[in-house]
């Protein structure tokens, strides 16, 4: 297989991909088993990717470079990105919106530190500047003089060369920035919510586990705004027009289908209740 050949199929590899997450967005699926199938799916077209490299001989040291700097980085910041996002999600705190903005700013900061610390780096790589392309994106090509990953010598080098993993890093956190301003703004608008007598009327007393099945199986529905309403919005709204903290409601979700039997309790209890109304309503 010549180059172009194989660039060809990376390209209609990334369009797979790219058609699948699209679709597991579709679905509706709660945020964490979503991203996580996500990741599964990039983990997989990364593993493609790397069995059709380690062995290819590039027909010139210019398609060498355009595979590592613009290619391969697409795919590993998808896996960096989803894997954030995973990490997120499974570890959001107990204790409310003000746990969760902190967390947030936390991973900002991170971010920050990021740039700072590779401040260079970006610089040439947002300039779309080349003259040090040799260096970076060619493999075997480490040059001692310019600043290294720390991990460098973990890599596989006949998939690696000295920096296409800090760009895919640059990539992911350019998407990681998104998906934060976005939860930022869900919580910034659930503290807004008017914090009233009328608002607070409903108080649920049942437990944790049984609002989070209810709330899950009404974002599955997609009974909310035709669908298109996140997860995430959806328990601040419900948590403030309840009263109530739900917590890390991933976590819960995760013991509620660890249950060895009846999964969904609450929502069978509350079928059984209504059923039971309508058999003994007199008409």
């Amino acid at each position: 297989m010549n180059s172009n050949d194989l660039i060809a199929k990376v390209g209609h590899l990334w369009l797979d991909l790219d058609h699948k997450l699209k679709d597991h967005n579709t679905h509706k699926k709660p945020d964490l088993p979503q991203a996580q199938l996500a990741l599964m799916e990039t983990d997989e077209a990364i593993r493609t990717l790397k069995s059709w490299v380690i062995t290819h001989q590039f027909d010139s040291w210019q398609k060498e470079i355009h595979f590592f700097k613009y290619l391969k980085p697409k795919f590993v910041a998808k896996f960096i990105f989803l894997s954030k996002v995973v990490a997120f999600y499974s570890g959001l705190p107990y204790g409310g919106d003000k746990l969760v903005k902190k967390k947030i700013e936390t991973e900002f900061e991170t971010m920050r530190i990021f740039s700072e610390d590779n401040s260079e780096f970006i610089n040439y790589y947002r300039r779309q500047s080349t003259y040090l392309d040799k260096k970076y994106f060619l493999r075997f090509q480490y040059d001692l003089y310019v600043r290294l990953s720390l991990d460098l010598h973990s890599f596989d080098d006949r998939f690696s060369t000295a920096q296409d993993y800090l760009v895919a890093h640059i990539l992911s956190n350019d998407d990681y920035e998104g998906f934060l301003k976005k939860h930022w703004q869900q919580v910034k608008k659930a503290q807004e919510w008017p914090d009233t007598p009328a608002a607070h009327a409903l108080q649920w007393t049942g437990s944790k586990a049984a609002l989070t099945e209810l709330v899950f199986a009404l974002a599955l529905s997609g009974s909310f705004n035709h669908g298109n309403t996140d997860l995430a919005e959806m328990v601040r709204h419900i948590e403030k027009a309840f009263a109530t903290d739900l917590g890390n409601y991933h976590k819960t979700f995760s013991e509620i289908r660890a249950r060895k039997s009846s999964p969904v309790k609450f929502l069978t209890h509350l079928s059984d209740i209504l059923r039971n109304h309508i058999d003994n309503t007199d008409d």
